[in-house]
């Protein structure tokens, strides 16, 4: 298992060792061990799934502290744009954004600590995303941002027209109104 850094501290995609044959293939997915010797020390208590056809976009969600998630995430099938967008106060890269593509076929996890909005696309005709987290769902405490905010200028690789976005992702706010408690 591969652990790789990006331009904003915290974010790491994680590339793991594939073992491939006539019969197919094994990886592991997750190991603590490796985690913790790698200084990635989370309890991740909860996993969930969803399957989404091209063209959704999903997010920009996060819980606010102390509610919030750490999220370790995956494509099981299909292929989509993971993208985290830092939302710590004070730090260095704060809204700031990055974007990782992963597929079932590079079987990359994307590291996205507590004070990060989440989201992406389906760049594919479907696709099965999958994710651990390391602190239970509260709906008191969802917030999120506007995956179209022009502050942010994302590219969600997703044609306007195509786009499928829910209502409520549609309204909500850009970042520079969001209700934001994380410190850096």
């Amino acid at each position: 298992m591969e652990i790789i850094k990006t331009d904003i501290d915290g974010l790491i995609i994680i590339k793991p060792k594939i073992f491939k044959d006539n019969r197919g293939y094994f990886f592991e997915s997750f190991n603590k061990k490796t985690f913790e010797d790698n200084g990635l020390n989370y309890n991740f208590i909860q996993d969930n799934e969803s399957k989404s056809s091209f063209g959704v976009i999903r997010g920009l969600h996060y819980q606010l502290a102390p509610y919030a998630q750490t999220k370790l995430v995956r494509v099981l099938k299909g292929k989509v744009l993971d993208v985290a967008v830092d939302l710590r106060k004070g730090s260095p890269s704060f809204g700031k954004w990055h974007a990782v593509e992963l597929s079932e076929d590079n079987k990359q996890q994307f590291l996205i600590p507590q004070g990060f909005a989440h989201g992406f696309s389906v760049l594919s005709e479907t696709a099965i995303f999958a994710y651990k987290c390391d602190n239970l769902y509260n709906k008191d405490s969802e917030r999120g941002i506007n995956f179209n905010d022009k502050s942010l200028n994302i590219d969600w690789k997703i044609p306007s027209e195509k786009a499928i976005v829910s209502a409520k992702d549609k309204v909500l706010p850009c970042i520079n109104d969001a209700d934001i408690n994380f410190i850096y």
